[in-house]
C-alpha cells in the first residue's frame, strides 16, 4: 500500500498533471479476447459473416485493449492502419477476437488485433482477419509504455514503429502535394 502523501497513477497522466511519473505496463495486462457465436443476423445469404461485423468486433477489441492500458474511457479509433481478411467466417463458428498493444506514443497507441473462427462444436481454428488500429487517449498528455518481455514483443513493436514511421511521411507527401 501506498504511505500517506504519495500519488500514485496507473494510467495516463490526466490532462494537467503531467509531471506524474507513470510506470511502464507489461503487455498482457491489458490483453482482451473476445469470443462470440456468429448468427444468422450476421450474415450475408450465403451464410458468410459480413466483414463489417468482424471490423465492429475488432473496433471493439482494440478500443478495450486501449481503455485498460490507458485506464480512461475516453479512447478513439484514429486509424485503421490495415485490415486483411484472410478467410471467411460463416454462420455456426465462433469468432476468437485477441487484441493487444503494440506500440505507446505520447497519447496514441497502436493495438494489433488477431481474429480467428472454429467450428461451434469445437474443432480446427483458422485465423480469418489481422488488423491494426491506432487510438488515442483524449484526456491524457502521457500514456504508460509497454514492457517488451519477449522476442514476440519486440518483433511487434518494431513493425509497429515501421507502420507510425509510414503514416507520419504519408501525411506529410499529401500536405505537400496540397491535399
Amino acid at each position: 500500500m501506498p504511505t500517506t502523501g504519495t500519488t500514485v497513477t496507473t494510467g495516463c497522466s490526466r490532462l494537467g498533471h503531467a509531471e506524474l511519473q507513470l510506470e511502464p505496463r507489461s503487455i498482457a495486462s491489458s490483453e482482451v479476447v473476445f469470443i462470440r457465436p456468429m448468427t444468422l443476423a450476421d450474415a450475408n445469404l450465403a451464410g458468410n459473416v459480413h466483414g463489417g461485423v468482424i471490423m465492429r468486433e475488432v473496433d471493439s477489441a482494440a478500443g478495450t485493449c486501449a481503455i485498460r492500458h490507458a485506464d480512461t474511457t475516453s479512447i478513439v479509433t484514429v486509424a485503421i492502419d490495415e485490415l486483411s481478411f484472410h478467410e471467411p467466417v460463416h454462420v455456426g463458428e465462433i469468432l476468437i477476437v485477441s487484441a493487444s498493444i503494440n506500440f505507446v506514443g505520447r497519447t496514441s497507441m497502436e493495438v494489433g488485433v488477431h481474429v480467428e473462427a472454429e467450428p461451434l462444436g469445437g474443432g480446427k481454428r483458422r485465423h480469418t482477419t489481422s488488423a491494426f488500429l491506432v487510438m488515442v487517449a483524449l484526456d491524457c498528455e502521457q500514456l504508460p509504455d509497454i514492457v517488451l518481455e519477449t522476442d514476440e514483443h519486440r518483433r511487434k513493436h518494431d513493425k509497429a514503429r515501421i507502420r507510425k514511421q509510414a503514416r507520419s511521411q504519408r501525411r506529410e507527401a499529401f500536405k505537400a502535394a496540397g491535399h
